[in-house]
């Protein structure tokens, strides 16, 4: 039993991905399946997330799927990671998070992002461009101002202000900074990048300014852990998120996930082999054992404060194995 791994908290974001031959509401309906169950296995918070025309990504409303989580459980915290401010209009989404807290009280975070449509006529259609997240700061600062009652037109954003809905910043290249000057907590990936992490959350604590939303810093490090009984099993778990990233990067689109076995007989390219294997490598992937020494050589690293656990792939009870097996390392009386 690791006292570090004991006393961190584990979190689960979701991005209700689609599977191969099956229709894109099933995939919502996993989601809910799998935030009761992380809730029973003593996980902290559940998030879903935000794309907009990803074949591969059922959740493209996520204030609206928050809901339905919340409704479906009863203790985890819930929330977005995130919803990505660009692009929406601040009140809209202060009114949105106002309404999640006043059903769900004390339950709700608001997991915020700054990334603007993957493609150009993704854009095009949500009606932005990709300079709009340059202008994250000041959004920033206009959707706590809704919470707070401060806003110079003289609107009041209802039911959201004096709400205390926790916001949290998802740093993406200069986020780290943007979540140091607000004085928010920040969230910060991938496991893979452990350099570019580590600068990121130096960069976050050095510069952190303690705000009415956080009196210190606090950093939630995000990423891909598969935990099974072989590490083959468990690099099995990484085959079809591998492999959807590896066709989008090399076909223009991110397709549903499909059957580790049905892609482990592929034939690929040149191409389409360099990426696959880039996107099997780094993760936290094996067993219990191998999975509590990474996890505490990441902690000392980060000294975060808590794991965001993003793992996807095509077979469902593999997934659920998975989460209950890291759930046995920092919960092992369960």
């Amino acid at each position: 039993m690791s006292a570090m791994i004991s006393r961190t908290r584990f979190s689960v974001l979701d991005r209700s991905r689609t599977r191969a031959g099956r229709p894109p509401g099933e995939a919502l309906r996993d989601t809910l399946a799998l935030a009761r169950e992380a809730e029973a296995l003593g996980y902290h918070r559940f998030w879903v997330s935000e794309h907009h025309g990803v074949p591969g990504v059922a959740g493209s409303a996520p204030t609206v799927l928050a809901a339905a989580v919340a409704a479906a459980t009863r203790t985890i915290r819930v929330g977005t990671g995130g919803v990505m401010l660009p692009n929406h209009q601040p009140l809209v989404v202060a009114e949105q998070f106002g309404v999640l807290e006043s059903l769900f009280p004390g339950r709700i975070d608001m997991g915020l992002g700054r990334s603007v449509g993957f493609t150009d006529g993704v854009r095009k259609a949500l009606g932005r461009d990709r300079h709009d997240a340059e202008d994250f700061a000041a959004q920033l600062g206009e959707l706590l101002g809704w919470f707070e009652g401060t806003s110079p037109t003289g609107v009041h954003a209802r039911p959201a202000e004096g709400l205390r809905v926790p916001p949290f910043v998802l740093a993406m290249g200069e986020g780290a900074l943007i979540a140091a000057r607000a004085g928010l907590p920040m969230v910060i990936g991938d496991l893979r990048s452990r350099e570019k992490m580590l600068r990121g959350i130096d960069q976050y604590r050095s510069h952190f300014r303690p705000s009415p939303w956080a009196s210190e810093p606090y950093v939630v490090i995000s990423g891909t852990i598969a935990v099974a009984d072989t590490p083959d099993a468990a690099r099995r778990l990484l085959v079809p998120e591998a492999w959807a990233m590896a066709y989008s990067r090399t076909h223009g689109t991110f397709p549903p996930l499909a059957p580790a076995e049905e892609i482990l007989a592929r034939t690929m390219t040149a191409k389409e082999r360099g990426f696959y294997e880039s996107g099997l490598a780094g993760h936290m992937a094996g067993t219990e054992e191998h999975i509590t020494h990474e996890l505490e050589t990441v902690l000392k690293e980060t000294a975060a404060d808590e794991v965001l656990v993003t793992t996807s792939t095509y077979d469902r009870e593999a997934l659920l194995d998975s989460y209950r097996r890291l759930a046995a390392l920092f919960r092992p009386a369960h």
